[in-house]
């Protein structure tokens, strides 16, 4: 793309959809786009490229598309979600319904009109208008299509099946005021399949099978799997429901017989038929059926299971919304993968459920260990097996004590040849904060990127009824996150018992659990068996605590149920999280020490302990009994060693555990050592986290992405300032000291050099939260330039500071990167020497900040004289000469001036 156009463009930021360019970079080739079109990556599968047409879809037939918008305010919404399985925070638990998430964070009416008004001018037919605006699903012919996106579909035969399949040869574009951030249906490479394994004896290892369950053969069938996790336990899902994501249709009599068979109720089945399908079953119908029976197995008090049925041919999205629209479903499961890798508009409809206290389980899939790249890649087990939104779910091989009568042992399922549980670490999502606290050494997993599985169960020898009187044994997480939807029924009905609301996304409890003392009293930990294959014969491996086999392991009854049923736990500790500090290596630094209030809101003694303190910090109780109602005071303090750490930035997870529940608190400490005190300066993380933006977002005028239009200045991505008539802002709240200098650098750049006659305008506002806002640079361009680093001086005079940048650029963008604000350290004086009368000084410094030095000949003078002029430091020391002493004495002094 030409960035020197005279034609403004408006961006769409969304994650995945730099993700599908990364997936696809180099197979196409770069195209002419129309300046006033933006293009939609992730649409076209990789394959493509190396593929021959073999013709074109008609244009006659008609398609069926599911257009997804990009969410309002995506920052704010992860900021709550953090808050809202924070039970530390006020807003623990506090869920929205639909019509709240929608006002909070969907898109906006006036986005959803603009879609609408798109698709109709382009002779679609609007044929769903989903309540949150996520979707809005559309139909029309493959002419009308093509001429929308401005693409031509054509046909290709499947390299590996024998179908054929359509796909679009380029990637979609839509005009630039339009808010569109994918389109569901422009190919059918890969079609939604089930994950489930059917039982093949000649592929199984000879432990894979031990035969030890009450059904037909040994298998495992209705309540052998609540004697396997749930024991004892009275639970059995009462005023509870379950949905079930389907392609395929199944046969009610199956179930009956199911049900028959394994001495359990009737439950009431629901379907909700989508995307025109009829409910006619079909090849699939084996998985449907598995789903329904395994959810009953667990959960047979169930008061309906709703099975959401969208057919082969089915949009996924467009099953996942119409789930998070029917918030009287608490747990859901999904046992299919489907084409396209992470997406913007799924993760969104994710993040939706988990707003309005809903738990989603996946089957991780059954292909054993992923290889680099596989987790993310729909050529294997498919979106959304990567999602770190949803609970991913891997499989174990369970061994009962007599026929299904109690809970042996249990190993990583894994029959070889590559089919066994999946595990792998993503290289789209990074890692979720819930899990950076996992020692990831003997997993073998990641520390920067999501790691799969969360939790497991059993996934061999099962029981299943389908094809209108036909039975057998199989294997699959298939069977694996059906159960665990069915155990949350049991969790959530002992909560509403209690007076408390849904678990909802359930992975920030589970992993805090899992650090705690109760970890082994609350699950199985598999620590036997690998899903190591030919294609990845040293990854990955059974081992104590979290591994990428079996996640944390399996439920163990009524203790887990009990953990994650408990109200907030009773050990309050406020606030909520340790301190940021920031600095010069030696000091000072700009927080010393905090104190929290311990309070025992319980109505028993506990007993607690803090735990993890580095060498750099000190606390002055690392522990106690609080009898109820009781408080203690902590103070966590920098002790002598932090004064001889290097620069970098050094962290700490104090763990605050509650001895008696388990439960454990992370109490996050930084202490960053000449490193800037801005969040998210070079917007790496990919999007607008740590900063607000006021302006014209809606219509994405401003915005951070990768590539076109603007190349980062460092990095991968950049931030584009474009808003027309009027001032967007980007702030963000620093940590400051008062009286402190700091350093601040930007890095801007006006690539544009068409239409100066139009206002390009760029401001750098600091102390915006003081009475009069300091404007330290207020520039019009006229002119376009590459990337300048922008260096100014700047002082605090509060504990936080706001540094705000404005900008208004009519034709096009300016381009914003690497932001930073560094402390400017006191000068110290480091070493000095003398020779025949001249004296050399060396002090610490901070690279492009001026120094001065300064001398007296007598300290009862008023002023100070100046050794030469200022000079700017370009190294960490810096030296000067007196330059021969005529004086008898003289005092010297270094200042920033």
């Amino acid at each position: 793309m030409n960035p020197n156009h005279n034609v403004k463009l408006q961006r769409l930021f969304f994650v995945a959809g730099i993700s599908f360019w990364l997936l696809s970079a180099g197979v196409f080739p770069a195209m002419a786009v129309d300046p006033g079109r933006r293009i939609l990556h992730g649409h076209v599968p990789g394959v493509v490229a190396h593929l021959q047409p073999v013709g074109r879809l008609p244009a006659s037939q008609r398609l069926n598309l599911a257009i997804g918008l990009p969410l309002q305010n995506p920052a704010a919404l992860d900021v709550f979600l953090q808050q809202l399985y924070d039970p530390a925070s006020p807003n623990y638990h506090h869920y929205l319904t639909p019509e709240q998430f929608t006002e909070k964070f969907g898109p906006t009416e006036e986005d959803y009109q603009k879609v609408i008004a798109f698709a109709q001018a382009n002779g679609l037919t609007v044929t769903v208008r989903h309540g949150n605006r996520v979707l809005l699903d559309v139909s029309g012919s493959v002419a009308d299509v093509e001429r929308a996106f401005q693409i031509t579909l054509r046909i290709y035969q499947h390299p590996r099946e024998n179908r054929k399949f359509y796909s679009p040869d380029t990637e979609p574009s839509v005009d630039l005021n339009v808010p569109i951030a994918d389109i569901s249906g422009l190919n059918n490479y890969e079609l939604p399949h089930p994950k489930n394994v059917k039982m093949n004896p000649t592929n199984v290892q000879a432990n894979a099978m031990p035969k030890s369950g009450s059904g037909t053969g040994g298998t495992y069938i209705g309540n052998d799997f609540r004697a396997a996790y749930a024991p004892g336990t009275t639970l059995n899902g009462s005023g509870q429901m379950i949905g079930l994501v389907q392609f395929d249709g199944f046969y009610s009599n199956d179930i009956v017989a199911y049900e028959h068979l394994a001495g359990l109720p009737n439950v009431n089945v629901q379907t909700v038929l989508l995307d025109n399908y009829g409910g006619t079953p079909g090849g699939g119908n084996v998985e449907v059926s598995l789903d329904i029976e395994m959810a009953i197995s667990m959960a047979p008090g169930l008061s309906k299971v709703v099975v959401f049925e969208a057919g082969p041919t089915g949009i996924p999205n467009d099953v996942l919304n119409a789930m998070a629209a029917n918030n009287q479903i608490k747990q859901f499961s999904c046992s299919w993968g489907w084409s396209g890798g992470p997406s913007t508009t799924t993760d969104s409809i994710f993040k939706n459920m988990a707003a309005q206290g809903q738990s989603f389980f996946n089957a991780s899939g059954d292909s054993d260990a992923f290889t680099a790249g596989q987790v993310d890649s729909s050529s294997f087990d498919g979106s959304p097996s990567s999602s770190p939104y949803i609970t991913q779910v891997g499989g174990t091989t369970l061994t009962m004590n007599g026929m299904g009568d109690s809970y042996a042992s249990e190993i990583v399922w894994n029959w070889g040849g590559g089919t066994g549980s999946s595990g792998g670490i993503s290289s789209h999502y990074l890692i979720p904060s819930w899990q950076t606290n996992v020692n990831m050494v003997a997993a073998q997993g990641s520390t920067s990127f999501r790691n799969i599985p969360d939790v497991a169960m059993t996934a061999d020898n099962v029981y299943v009824a389908y094809g209108n009187g036909t039975s057998e044994g199989v294997g699959g997480t298939s069977c694996a996150a059906p159960l665990w939807a069915g155990f949350m029924a049991l969790v959530n009905q002992q909560a509403a018992a209690q007076g408390q609301s849904s678990e909802g996304f359930i992975n920030p409890a589970i992993y805090a659990i899992a650090q705690g003392a109760n970890y082994a009293s609350c699950f199985h930990d598999i620590t036997t068996g690998d899903n190591t294959s030919p294609a990845s014969p040293n990854l990955f491996f059974a081992t104590s605590g979290y591994d990428l086999c079996t996640g944390l392991g399996t439920p163990n009854g009524q203790n887990l149920i009990d953990a994650l049923a408990m109200p907030p736990d009773a050990l309050r500790c406020t606030p909520a999280t340790g301190f940021a500090s920031s600095g010069h290596a030696g000091g000072p630094f700009s927080v010393t020490s905090q104190t929290f209030l311990l309070t025992n809101s319980g109505t028993s003694s506990l007993d607690w302990s803090l735990t993890g303190l580095p060498p750099w910090l000190d606390a002055s109780l690392t522990g106690g009994t609080l009898s109820p109602s009781d408080s203690v005071t902590v103070m966590v303090n920098l002790n002598s060693a932090s004064s001889n750490l290097l620069a970098g930035v050094y962290a700490a997870n104090l763990a605050l555990a509650d001895l008696t529940s388990g439960v454990v608190q992370t109490l996050k400490f930084t202490l960053s050592l000449d490193q800037s005190i801005v969040q998210n300066g070079g917007f790496e993380i990919g999007n607008f986290t740590d900063w607000a933006l006021t302006g014209n977002s809606a219509s994405n005028y401003n915005f951070v992405e990768s590539g076109s239009p603007l190349s980062a200045r460092s990095g991968t991505y950049v931030a584009a300032l474009g808003e027309v008539g009027s001032l967007a802002s980007l702030s963000q709240t620093l940590p400051t000291q008062p009286g402190k200098s700091y350093l601040l650098s930007v890095w801007l750049e006006n690539p544009s050099s068409e239409k100066r006659s139009q206002v390009e305008q760029f401001l750098v506002n600091w102390d915006t939260n003081a009475s009069a806002t300091s404007t330290i640079l207020n520039q019009s361009y006229t002119t376009a330039f590459g990337w300048t680093n922008i260096l100014l001086r700047v002082t605090a005079t509060g504990n936080s500071t706001i540094l705000q940048f404005q900008a208004r650029n009519d034709p096009y963008y300016f381009g914003l990167d690497d932001v930073s604000v560094i402390p400017i350290p006191t000068p110290l004086l480091q070493t000095i020497a003398s020779s025949d009368g001249t004296f050399q000084f060396t002090w610490n410094t901070l690279t492009n900040v001026a120094y001065q030095v300064q001398y007296k000949t007598n300290l009862l003078q008023t002023g100070w004289i100046n050794l030469g002029t200022s000079i700017k430091a370009s190294a960490s020391t810096m030296t000067a000469t007196n330059g021969g002493n005529i004086d008898p004495q003289r005092f010297y002094r270094v200042i920033v001036p």
